[in-house]
């Protein structure tokens, strides 16, 4: 059947987005054989605990919607872990929404504050989504760059960035790509800037439980004055090493959250009900969780030792899956290239940081995720050290 074509005339709400690094990188992987340490994945099996608890809620019969909110145990379960560690009682009913991961949870809080023309303050390197979850409701993004080689916030920089269209701040620790985290005082200076003030403060804390030499997490939930402005999201994929899972939540003021809730109920509505109910016991579990820092410690510590046979220079990594190294004396390539040709060449995927900005910025910065089997990094290390020489 032969059908006309009527002229059609389409505005992109995303005009320069294309395919995201991490897709691009991970394709590339597969397709030379390729080492993956680019996309933030775990190679490793999750808890097997929790996994059989999944299973055994699929046969037990929870295959049908979970309320929009989330399961109602999971709810009290993460009030009673906030409680636990961050000394804040908040609500289960009115103030926890369970949603398909981290990213789904800043679309939404985004997505329920802004109107076109507002302003949103975000620091680059930046995770991948901000921007053009900004963008899409026809907000203006206010980039203030972190500084290299520490990629800490200078707080100065964001008062003269706020203006009377500032509606939201958004900040990121553990931070995705660089490992750097906040401490009191960028939470005590960020609280001190907005108050009084119309603006909200959007908070990914998905690698909230992985924080490296004794440091602690510096969440938004530990200040109730900010907290009373904030949605912050948190992910269990990288809580329990299970990304596929993309379970999630947001935790906000019950003012906030019926917000939040009016845009995510048009979206995906309710996540995934067996492992909402897998999770709502195995986080009782405090051990589990508490002791995941040590381990992902361990993990970065061992490629670290791995990468100083190399001549590139690792950064400092205080948490997440991810640390950044510099080669200068490898290459004066930008990094987008190197990263390429490491993949194609030596088998090995890194992600260019240059990538975490929007106006692809050159640093000559690559990121590695070490969040894999020993033997991967192993693997990974030897094949750049016969590549690229010594």
């Amino acid at each position: 059947m032969n059908y006309q074509m009527l002229p059609l005339s389409f505005s992109s709400k995303l005009p320069d987005a294309g395919t995201t690094i991490f897709t691009v990188m991970s394709a590339l992987a597969i397709e030379h054989n390729a080492v993956n340490l680019g996309q933030g994945f775990p190679d490793f099996p999750m808890n097997q605990e929790l996994a059989c608890l999944a299973a055994k809620a699929i046969t037990d019969g929870y295959n049908q919607y979970a309320p929009m909110a989330g399961w109602m145990p999971l709810r009290e379960s993460i009030a009673e872990k906030v409680d636990f560690l961050y000394s804040l009682s908040v609500d289960p009913d009115s103030e926890i929404t369970i949603v398909p991961g981290g990213t789904c949870a800043i679309y939404c809080a985004l997505t329920a504050i802004l109107q076109p023309g507002d302003e949103v303050i975000v620091f680059e390197p930046a995770y991948d989504s901000y921007i053009p979850n900004i963008l899409v409701n026809k907000a203006v993004p206010i980039k203030i760059p972190l500084s290299i080689p520490d990629f800490r916030i200078d707080w100065n920089s964001v008062k003269s960035a706020i203006t009377e269209k500032t509606r939201a701040i958004v900040i990121n620790t553990p931070h995705n790509p660089t490992g750097s985290i906040l401490s009191a005082s960028d939470l005590q200076q960020l609280s001190a800037l907005v108050k009084g003030t119309g603006i909200y403060v959007v908070s990914d804390e998905v690698y909230e439980h992985l924080v490296f030499d004794g440091k602690q997490h510096e969440s938004v939930l530990r200040y109730p004055e900010l907290f009373a402005r904030s949605f912050v999201c948190y992910s269990f994929g990288k809580v329990y090493n299970c990304t596929g899972w993309k379970l999630g939540y947001c935790i906000s003021p019950a003012e906030l959250t019926t917000e939040f809730r009016k845009i995510y109920q048009f979206n995906a509505f309710s996540a995934f009900t067996p492992t909402q109910v897998a999770i709502a016991s195995f986080l009782k579990n405090h051990a589990v969780y508490l002791e995941l820092s040590q381990q992902m410690q361990e993990n970065r510590d061992y490629f670290i030792n791995l990468m100083r046979a190399t001549d590139f220079n690792l950064l400092h990594s205080s948490g997440s899956y991810f640390i950044c190294g510099t080669y200068e004396r490898i290459s004066d390539e930008p990094d987008k290239d190197l990263a390429l040709r490491l993949t194609k060449e030596a088998g090995v995927v890194t992600i260019p940081v240059s990538a975490f900005y929007q106006d692809s910025t050159e640093k000559r910065i690559l990121r590695f995720c070490f969040s894999k089997k020993k033997e991967t990094l192993e693997l990974a290390v030897d094949r750049l050290i016969k590549y690229l020489g010594h």
